[in-house]
């Protein structure tokens, strides 16, 4: 048994959804929503014990994380985070603005008043997570805001691979907001929805690129 269980996300298994499309859907969101500590390693066992299925559909869905770059597998049948090098860290934040901030410019041919109030929506929802001191859902609802503002399109090739890596950089968000007012004193979601109101791409852009650096950039000077 693992010391302390994993708090392993849990949404409801949709209909038709198979037990390890279930299990790899819920692993997933656990890493990339930060609830898999980095250095921390755990039991495919344990894993299974704690989501009540067989050892099998999670030993499925942790292989398919190791091939995203998620996890690590060990020599124990045990997986962790890999390590965050500096190096690494450069290149995931490089990858995060690149590819988040065409997304978000792609965004605006899609953009309608009615899909400006689904995003303040949940902007006020981020705000009041905020507010609230609630990590869990600081998380949650920054994840919600970004996916909608790149995922307006069902066949979007962008947004997988920025969950791809979402899933590499996720353990690593509750560290960036330990000290979140110190390191992100502009609301940037709210630039990026101002900017969607004036379609102006340069400005969302900035935001985007902004709300990263603000939201994560400062955990580079841990890595060196």
């Amino acid at each position: 048994m693992d010391p302390t269980p994993l708090e392993i996300a849990d949404p409801p298994r949709l209909h038709g959804e198979t037990v390890q499309q279930w299990v790899f859907r819920r692993l997933r969101r656990t890493v990339m929503a930060g609830r898999f500590p980095p250095g921390r390693a755990v039991t495919i066992r344990g894993l299974a014990e704690a989501m009540g299925v067989s050892a099998m559909p999670v030993r499925e869905a942790l292989a398919r994380l190791v091939a995203e770059r998620a996890l690590v597998l060990l020599d124990n049948r045990r997986v962790r985070v890999p390590e965050m090098t500096a190096q690494r860290f450069d290149e995931l934040v490089a990858a995060r603005t690149l590819l988040e901030s065409e997304a978000a410019a792609r965004a605006l041919a899609l953009t309608d008043d009615a899909f400006i109030r689904r995003l303040a929506v949940l902007n006020r929802a981020s705000d009041q997570a905020v507010a609230d001191a609630d990590t869990e859902a600081i998380i949650e609802t920054n994840l919600a805001f970004h996916a909608a503002l790149y995922g307006g399109r069902a066949d979007s090739v962008l947004l997988p691979l920025i969950e791809s890596v979402w899933l590499q950089i996720g353990p690593f968000m509750r560290m960036a907001l330990a000290d979140l007012d110190a390191h992100y004193p502009v609301d940037r979601h709210a630039e990026a929805l101002a900017a969607l109101k004036a379609r102006d791409e340069a400005g969302l852009r900035a935001a985007i690129e902004a709300d990263i650096r603000d939201g994560i950039g400062h955990l580079r000077a841990q890595l060196d």
